[in-house]
């Protein structure tokens, strides 16, 4: 892979960053900024030289990032100001999301904005006093420059310091007391769920799929919940919002369509530009394209139908052909910018991935098989991006599917057969094509949480789509976690691996990610090491981040000082809450082992946002699923008998073919009975495989035959997803 973060021959003497293994990080070691890394070797330079922090947060694969990086950080005299007035610290989002969150929540409490780049200005004890996102160099589309705000700082700083501090401490104050904010109970009814739905629906475009206008972003958690509703309630303009968003997203310049298997190509973008989805900001990140995974899986086991599957198994050829480590982890991201293909200098916004008329015809070379192409996917000789508002895409085409297989075949007289035979003939071509193009620049880090995200989505390609490289991946990220990331002296998990270093105390979302991963993974390969390992960690996950007195869990650990105030994360966004993970976590684990103290944890944790759920619930969709779980019926299908046998084979494929998001699976193993007790369960020495149906802790016979277990999982574990169907 194309993964070049050297530098050119004349590159500026190296700044401190040069150290670091945050590829965000040395992106900027050669800027003439004096950068320094977050650490107390900054803190105590700004004490002692009485100066305020200039804080820039981003990642390797922003491109606004990279622009002001080139436009600002790169600029001689803009470095002299930073270097003179302020102590400069970078620090890479990704590594360290706790203090992105902590100062982004302060950036969109004061600026009503978000985003990367985060610019914000802090007091030397840490405070923020003045923030924003990108700013241009010169005052121009309708922001103050990047200079014009270093010299008013600088001058508010020397001459009026005391509105800066009283301003930064009344911020520090009130997000204190959102922390500590008293804990409530569970809401009494559906009302938080119904009140999600009413949101959605209010925003939800019924032409292009999705929620508001432009950009527009997947957020898995909500289709997640969409169909957790659906079969809930039986809402049917639930599950038609997701399928329509799944549908379009498909469709759209979002996906990469060149994937080929077992070569790689494929995946989503970020996100869309635009409202059509046509448009994408073009990094593909690990994070999203491991739950949009689980989304078109759970669309394909809610319908039955087969495009669902095929753009699973899509996104899962991109991930383990080009962001899979040989060792088993798997990389953060690939970069929106790359090198023009003839210019070898000059990086643009989607370069490897756009495509001139000029450049299809020269590949594709058949005719027919051009026509058919250009037809399907909207190529016009002039160029298909409408909405391109810095003039980047003139004369370019983005691949988006415009026409259906079968519309493509009633325009040319083929079979559908054809055409598919014609467009994978194509996608070959282009393919290999694109092969010889620069490569985007790849973030090769691997995240404990990013890569428990990905185990899950693995072990739910393999329950779903029977294919063992699947559940082979998933065993190997999670090998590498515990082998790389993962101190076996303290017991405790680190955050980030790269080049050979793990470091990074682990967040609350590491935990809560791996343990869902852990259980995932359990019920894919029914192996207890990985539910005994999930135990443990919960554990200490407990130990670190819970808060004893009025339930949920900090973002980070109790004697973690990395970060001036701790937070509890209560927002559902491209990821899910470490909270909303663990609240769901606690709850299997209490169906799985009956044990109430798991289940007690997991109320008291949705109980801690009652407030967030009762007047803006859609911001935590994730935790609505885990409410559905400790109010609704719960099931678990317990199996005995060899279990790798073909008998075995037919009871678990009756479980993993339905959408079943209230039901845990496992198996009556040796290794299990310290666990869980099975006398009530199980009839002893069965000559077959057999499953038992529990449901709320009553269990009914065990079965033999599948299509019993079948019958009985249709009529008591609830089929209101089908009649919204």
């Amino acid at each position: 892979m194309f993964n070049d973060i050297s530098m050119p021959t004349d590159t500026p003497k190296a700044n401190r960053l040069a150290n670091e293994k945050s590829p965000y990080l040395l992106q900027h070691a050669h800027n003439p900024v004096d950068w320094f890394a977050w650490g107390d070797e900054a803190f105590e330079k700004a004490g002692r030289d009485d100066l305020p922090i200039f804080l820039s947060v981003g990642y390797s694969t922003c491109h606004w990032c990279h622009v002001m990086e080139r436009e600002s950080f790169e600029n001689e005299a803009v470095a002299k100001l930073l270097n003179r007035h302020f102590v400069s610290i970078k620090v890479d989002r990704e590594e360290l999301p706790d203090l992105d969150r902590l100062y982004m929540h302060y950036l969109q409490s004061t600026t009503g904005q978000g985003g990367w780049p985060m610019s914000v200005w802090l007091t030397p004890d840490r405070k923020p006093f003045y923030g924003g996102t990108y700013f241009p160099p010169q005052d121009r589309y309708g922001l103050p420059g990047f200079t014009t705000v270093l010299l008013s700082l600088a001058r508010l700083w020397q001459h009026d310091r005391q509105k800066i501090l009283n301003a930064a401490q009344g911020f520090v104050h009130a997000l204190e007391k959102v922390t500590r904010s008293a804990s409530s109970s569970l809401p009494a009814d559906d009302q938080p769920q119904r009140q999600c739905l009413a949101w959605l629906e209010a925003c939800y475009d019924p032409q292009c799929g999705g929620f508001g206008g432009a950009p527009k972003f997947p957020r898995p958690v909500l289709l997640n919940f969409l169909f957790n509703e659906a079969y809930h309630s039986g809402n049917k303009m639930a599950l038609e919002m997701a399928l329509k968003t799944l549908d379009r997203m498909a469709e759209g310049g979002i996906h990469d369509h060149l994937g080929v298997e077992g070569k790689g190509g494929g995946g989503f973008a970020r996100y869309s530009t635009d409202t059509r989805w046509q448009v994408p900001h073009f990094e593909k990140m690990l994070y999203d394209n491991a739950q949009l995974a689980l989304s078109y899986l759970g669309a394909f086991q809610c319908t039955g139908e087969a495009r669902y599957k095929a753009v699973a198994r899509d996104i899962f050829n991109y991930l383990l052909c080009d962001m899979a480590s040989p060792e088993g982890g798997f990389y953060s991201a690939e970069d929106a910018d790359s090198l023009e293909e003839f210019s070898g200098t000059l990086k643009k916004e989607g370069a490897f991935y756009l495509w001139s008329a000029d450049e299809l015809h020269e590949h594709l070379e058949d005719e027919l098989l051009e026509a058919i192409f250009f037809f399907t996917y909207g190529i016009k000789l002039k160029g298909n991006v409408e909405n391109d508002p810095h003039g980047e895409f003139i004369g370019k085409n983005i691949l988006m599917q415009q026409a259906s297989v079968e519309e493509s075949a009633e325009r040319f007289g083929k079979s559908a057969a054809e055409v598919e035979a014609a467009l994978a003939g194509a996608h070959a071509k282009l393919f290999t094509a694109r092969g010889r193009r620069p490569r985007p620049f790849l973030d090769d880090k691997i995240l404990t949480s990013w890569n428990g995200l990905m185990v899950s989505a693995l072990a739910k390609g393999y329950r779903v789509l029977h294919d063992d490289i699947y559940l082979v991946a998933a065993k190997k990220a999670v090998a590498f976690i515990r082998e790389k990331l993962y101190n076996t002296q303290q017991g405790r998990l680190l955050r980030r691996y790269r080049d050979g270093q793990a470091a990074i105390p682990g967040k609350a979302e590491d935990y809560a990610f791996l343990v869902q991963a852990l259980l995932d993974l359990y019920e894919a390969s029914l192996e207890a090491n990985y539910l005994h390992w999930a135990l443990d960690l919960t554990d200490l996950q407990n130990t670190l981040f819970y808060d004893n007195s009025q339930g949920g869990y900090f973002s980070t650990a109790f004697d973690d000082n990395t970060v001036p105030l701790r937070l509890k994360e209560n927002d559902d966004g491209a990821e899910p809450s470490a909270n909303s993970v663990s609240a769901l976590n606690l709850l299997r684990l209490g169906e799985i082992t009956g044990r109430e103290e798991f289940t007690i944890k997991a109320e008291q944790t949705i109980a801690c946002f009652a407030t967030t759920l009762t007047e803006s619930s859609h911001a935590l969709p994730q935790m609505l699923v885990a409410l559905n779980y400790a109010r609704k019926r719960k099931s678990r299908v317990t199996l005995a008998g060899e279990l790798h046998s073909p008998e075995m084979a037919r009871l678990r494929a009756v479980v993993d073919e339905r959408y079943l998001p209230g039901n845990v699976l496992i198996h009556a193993s040796p290794e299990m009975a310290a666990l869980v007790d099975f006398s009530d369960t199980l009839q002893s020495g069965a000559a077959s495989p057999q499953a038992s149906l529990c449901l709320d802790h009553h269990c009914l016979l065990p079965v033999e035959d599948p299509e019993k277990l079948a019958a009985l999982l249709d009529s008591h574990c609830g089929s209101a997803i089908g009649q919204a169907g």
